[in-house]
């Protein structure tokens, strides 16, 4: 009997060291390095605040006590939030200063379909209601407001918005307020967003707004087509902006410029202004590369876009607005831009309509349409040219357009080009341009040309860092 209760408890030791070895055994030790604005000082990983990535789980308030805890490294160097694999579903949660949040490859943040995890906030003053309601908004998915140095990147991992729920509420006008974007940082300075690839997000995906110094780089988003307003990149109200290196598939504009909405972004008037963008990738049947306006009310000045692909899109740039917008569009630069299979090559129209309020938008408050400038462009299979619709008493001026060619549709427009209230210049460009665009000859080819001098955010740098963190 002694040497079978003997036996017994050796077993049970074995089992017992057994477990405890397993248990050992199940935290990793992870390395990983990237180039950001700012390395942190600390780390900590969502699984020490409870986060559970079986995609089933609420993580909340993992995400909002763990952030809530970093924050008080924000004077000590700053701290990181690593988010390991797994499907980690969460509600809305906000950022903090001085803070990183990154995400393993094989991370997935999947955004929770419970309206009780989305607090409503007011609308942007900017734009004086919601886009979907007159009332608030849901807050984003990831949220930050009156924030410094704040980045959010990995190695590729994937922000979910689970969309489809509610493009649903939207199609079947059930919804009491604005959708939630994925990410939404306003008031706020030193921003980056690299390296992650966004889903099926519920409208827009990124949206900067009253903002400065903000890299966006790196990023694949991606929305079926039908779904509506999934927004690629919306800077908006913001200064000193480079996105780069980004792959979008869109319902609506992969890139759209904004800065307010009729009476509200007039009063408000803070323009979107020194933006560089530089080797994107959109497809967008229904919309637009890239897209100034139609909210451009609090102005767009200096925008630099270089090395752009556009495949099966509606149209390359566009640009969109109306009486009772007021602000202005001027001073845009837009070289190297390749296009397959569009609907448009250019498009410019001041009839958009979508006003803040159909009855009470201020018919003297005309936009400022100028100095807009298209060279080295080359497009393919498209049907048509251009429709470049000013507005009558004000026409959109100081259009140049240089060094392009369309090869038309076998089913195009027997007119490539309409044109109306609008005056400009053109040189090298076929098919040929609508009269109101005089013919400066081909020695005038090299007009249309970017400023020389670099923009500020062309200066600002990343650094290389590295982390060796132990999770579970």
């Amino acid at each position: 009997m002694r040497v079978i209760r003997l036996v017994c408890a050796l077993l049970l030791a074995t089992l017992v060291s057994s477990e405890a070895t397993e248990r050992k055994a199940k935290i990793v030790d992870t390395s990983f390095e990237y180039n950001a604005l700012n390395c942190r000082a600390h780390s900590a990983s969502l699984t020490d605040f409870g986060g559970v990535g079986d995609g089933n789980t609420s993580n909340t308030k993992a995400f909002q006590s763990a952030i809530s805890y970093l924050s008080q490294y924000a004077s000590k160097g700053g701290a990181q939030l690593y988010v390991p694999a797994g499907k980690w579903l969460t509600g809305s949660f906000s950022m903090t200063s001085h803070f990183t949040l990154y995400l393993n490859k094989d991370a997935v943040l999947l955004a929770s379909q419970d309206m009780n995890e989305w607090p409503v906030i007011k609308p942007l003053p900017s734009y004086g209601r919601g886009r979907d309601a007159p009332a608030g908004r849901y807050t984003s998915f990831i949220f930050g407001t009156n924030l410094t140095d704040v980045i959010v990147t990995g190695d590729n991992g994937t922000i979910d918005g689970q969309g489809a729920f509610w493009w649903q509420q939207f199609y079947n006008k059930r919804l009491n307020y604005t959708r939630p974007y994925l990410i939404e940082l306003m008031f706020s300075d030193k921003i980056q967003i690299s390296n992650l690839t966004f889903l099926n997000s519920p409208s827009w995906n990124v949206h900067p707004v009253y903002s400065s110094n903000i890299i966006i780089k790196g990023l694949t988003i991606i929305a079926p087509v039908p779904s509506p307003n999934t927004d690629g990149i919306n800077p908006d109200s913001c200064t000193n902006t480079r996105i780069e290196d980004c792959y979008i598939v869109s319902g609506d504009d992969c890139v759209a410029v904004k800065s307010g909405w009729d009476e509200f972004g007039i009063k408000f008037g803070w323009p979107t202004k020194q933006l560089v963008i530089r080797r994107l990738t959109c497809i967008s049947p229904q919309s637009a590369a890239i897209a100034l306006g139609s909210e451009m009310s609090g102005g767009i000045q200096d925008v630099r876009a270089e090395d752009i692909t556009a495949i099966h899109t509606e149209s390359g740039v566009r640009i969109k607005t109306s009486i009772g917008r007021g602000g202005y569009v001027k001073d845009i630069y837009v070289r190297r831009m390749t296009m397959h299979t569009m609907k448009w090559a250019f498009w410019m129209t001041g009839n958009y309509g979508s006003y803040a309020n159909n009855s009470h938008y201020d018919p003297k408050a005309l936009p400022e349409i100028k100095g807009i400038n298209y060279r080295d462009v080359v497009a393919d299979n498209v049907t048509m040219a251009a429709t470049l619709e000013g507005i009558s008493n004000s026409p959109f001026t100081g259009i140049c357009i240089a060094n392009v060619t369309i090869s038309m549709a076998d089913k195009a427009n027997e007119k490539p080009w309409t044109c109306t209230d609008i005056e400009g210049i053109t040189s090298g460009v076929t098919p040929k341009p609508c009269n109101s665009l005089l013919d400066k000859g081909p020695e005038k080819i090299k007009t249309c040309d970017f400023p020389p001098e670099i923009l500020p955010i062309d200066l600002l740098e990343l650094k290389k860092c590295t982390y060796n963190i132990k999770h579970a």
